[in-house]
């Protein structure tokens, strides 16, 4: 049981990575849209490829969804508004009228002439009621058919133009008043109509939805069929509208049914081996080339999680929508992988995410193509992301090869401009504007997993920061001394395209240790006074190989990222302390060398190799009395050689040919530095 413990221990951050390359494969395929995928690839006007295509079953032609659309529309616009008669009320207005007629009209009219008006009265009111009087505004079109129920049973079909609104109501009783001869006596019957006209029509909206829904439910949606066997298309014939229907339709067939209950397990493990082999292809160039991102699980768990987060992103908006799939701005994936590691981890990772995503989207070659150009583009143009204006100039060329690329593959399928969807372009440009959070979303990942990115390295390189200021204070000899090697190192990695940046701050925190007894360092001793004479060999190389350890302990205080800390970890190698060394080895010739060593470890990149020369050069050419050119450069040779013979960059990724323009890059700005001339000979 302990053996077994010991092993799992041992191997945790294998395990780590196993479980991690399982999990990440797992949600990827899960959320995968649950399709089948066909094997033909075809395009409106270009040539079919493949052999002569047989309909390999019976299915049906099914309408294009714009044209179903288009159907129900018509549908909707032709439906008619049913409408029931409110039973009694017209009864009621006449019992009314006939109540209120005897009271209006004096017994000064003759019986005659009382009936006459009585019975125009009637008719009157009858023609109002028989057009339809609504019993609130309603928003319908004019030419709306309008069916008037009584009782559930249809009683007369007329347009909705035809029917009284309550605003129309007064000017259609006068106007019917106005039409029939009623004398001296229009005023009292345009009066009492309308106290007694009530509404007999509302509005049956459960019906009117019934009968709509049960004619949009009716809509085919198919065309036709095709019967098994019959020929669908023949190789080098060119797709027309027609068989672009007929191939859509059977696409469409095809992937319905090869997603079964008897396939689903099948096509399931199908896209995990695809999918786990894209993500094990990543993990083996980590192995290869970065066995230091390898190595950190935080590292690997941040690139796994960002291919993962944008293959969500991009599925989610794919089931949304899929004409919205170039509004992803997949290029933040190279952007941030480049900002944290490297130009050539980001470009192989975006490649995979590519890859991985040609599953799913819709014109799945237009789509990587696109991708895998613009990841290419992001690389090459994309430097110093800590400077605003380089990411915006680089967003906006990443935007016009997506427009560029798009349009050339827009002619090529189309033949013409004339139908371009501009929709398209708008789309790319909201996904390079999208692109610019990439700023914010670095400083994010920097605080959620401790990595460190060239915008952070331009705020600690700022010399006006509270650990920088401390040590300019403290130990004044220190920090000039660290400005000359940052000076140095930036120069050495610029000539051998190292970072940069990363060297230079390295350095000028490198000797932060010395704050805590910066007198016990000859360049901060400024009186003359040295306190090593009053102490033993031994403590002095004690006190001198105890800065880095000081160092450490003052940048983790401080929270510097782990990046910089190594250069304070690394600068002095596993070297020896010579010169205290010698001295105790002339008093105790048997004296241990191990204890006049620095900890270590060496330099395990090229940029904390360069800090480790730099250092040592910058330091030793303090002790050269009246510099020339050819003492310093005997001085660098001396000084970078040992080193070599020391193997203290056998762990790092460095050649010989670097070593030698880093030499050349020290020499000559030691020279500038020291303000030395040519010899010439008189």
């Amino acid at each position: 049981m302990k053996n077994y413990i010991n092993l799992i221990y041992k191997n945790h951050s294998l395990i780590y990575k196993f479980f991690l390359f399982v999990t990440t494969t797992f949600l990827i395929v899960y959320f995968f849209p649950k399709s089948g995928k066909f094997k033909y690839s075809f395009e409106k006007g270009k040539p079919w490829q493949s052999e002569n295509l047989f309909a390999p079953y019976d299915f049906a032609i099914k309408k294009s969804n714009a044209f179903i659309a288009k159907e129900k529309q018509d549908i909707i616009k032709k439906a008619p508004a049913y409408f029931s008669i409110i039973p009694n009320n017209q009864n009621s207005a006449l019992a009314a009228y006939k109540n209120d007629f005897n009271t209006i009209f004096t017994d000064s009219i003759s019986s005659k002439q009382k009936k006459i008006l009585l019975k125009e009265g009637e008719i009157i009111l009858n023609s109002i009621y028989k057009a339809g009087i609504l019993d609130k505004t309603y928003n319908f079109n004019t030419d709306k058919r309008i069916i008037i129920l009584e009782n559930r049973v249809q009683k007369k079909s007329t347009v909705f133009a035809n029917l009284i609104t309550q605003n129309k109501l007064e000017t259609v009783i006068k106007t019917n008043v106005n039409n029939v001869n009623l004398g001296a006596y229009q005023l009292q019957f345009t009066a009492l109509f309308f106290d007694i006209i009530k509404p007999n029509l509302t509005y049956n909206e459960t019906l009117s939805n019934n009968f709509l829904n049960d004619e949009i439910s009716a809509v085919s949606l198919v065309r036709g069929s095709v019967d098994k066997g019959t020929l669908i298309i023949s190789r080098g014939e060119i797709v027309n509208d027609k068989h672009f229907k007929v191939l859509e339709s059977l696409r469409s067939e095809y992937e319905t049914q090869i997603w079964t209950d008897a396939n689903y397990v099948w096509i399931i493990a199908a896209y995990t081996l695809l999918v786990a082999l894209a993500l094990l292809m990543l993990l083996l160039f980590l192995r290869k080339y970065r066995i230091d991102v390898f190595e950190n699980n935080t590292k690997v768990t941040f690139i796994f999680f960002n291919i993962a987060a944008m293959m969500l992103l991009t599925i989610f908006v794919i089931n949304y929508n899929s004409s919205y799939t170039y509004i992803v701005p997949l290029c933040i994936l190279p952007l941030i992988l480049k900002a944290f590691f490297d130009a050539r981890l980001g470009l192989f990772t975006h490649v995979i995410t590519v890859l991985l995503l040609g599953f799913i989207v819709p014109n799945n070659y237009e789509y990587m193509f696109l991708q895998i150009i613009a990841g290419i583009v992001t690389i090459l143009t994309v430097s110093e992301l800590y400077k605003r204006a380089n990411l915006f100039i680089s967003v906006a060329q990443i935007t016009s090869i997506y427009i560029l690329s798009y349009f050339a593959f827009f002619v090529i399928h189309e033949g013409s401009v004339k139908t371009i969807d501009q929709k398209t372009f708008i789309l790319f440009i909201i996904s390079g504007l999208a692109t610019l959070f990439v700023q914010p979303l670095i400083y994010a990942y920097e605080k959620i997993f401790g990595l460190v990115s060239d915008v952070s390295l331009l705020e600690l390189s700022d010399t006006n920061s509270k650990l920088l200021k401390e040590l300019s204070n403290t130990a004044p000899g220190t920090f000039h001394h660290s400005l000359n090697v940052a000076n140095l190192a930036e120069a050495a990695a610029n000539e051998i395209g190292a970072n940069a940046m990363l060297t230079r701050v390295g350095a000028l925190y490198h000797d932060i240790g010395k704050i805590k007894n910066p007198t016990y360092f000859t360049e901060n001793q400024t009186t003359g006074y040295n306190p090593h004479d009053h102490i033993s060999p031994n403590e002095s190389a004690s006190i001198i190989i105890g800065h880095t350890i000081s160092g450490i302990e003052i940048a983790k205080k401080n929270k510097l990222p782990d990046r910089i800390i190594d250069f304070i970890r690394t600068h002095h190698g596993n070297n020896l302390v010579y010169y205290f060394y010698s001295k105790a080895k002339e008093i105790n010739p048997e004296v241990n060398a191990d204890d006049f060593k620095y900890a270590g470890p060496t330099p395990f990149s090229k940029e904390t190799a360069i800090l480790m020369m730099c250092d040592s050069v910058e330091a030793a050419s303090k002790s050269l009395k009246e510099p020339t050119s050819s003492k310093i450069e005997a001085l660098v040779e001396s000084i970078i050689n040992k080193q070599i013979e020391n193997n203290q960059f056998i762990n790092a990724d460095i050649t010989f040919k670097d070593i030698h323009s880093i030499k050349k890059v020290i020499k000559h700005k030691l020279t500038n530095i020291y303000h030395l001339r040519i010899e010439y000979p008189e």
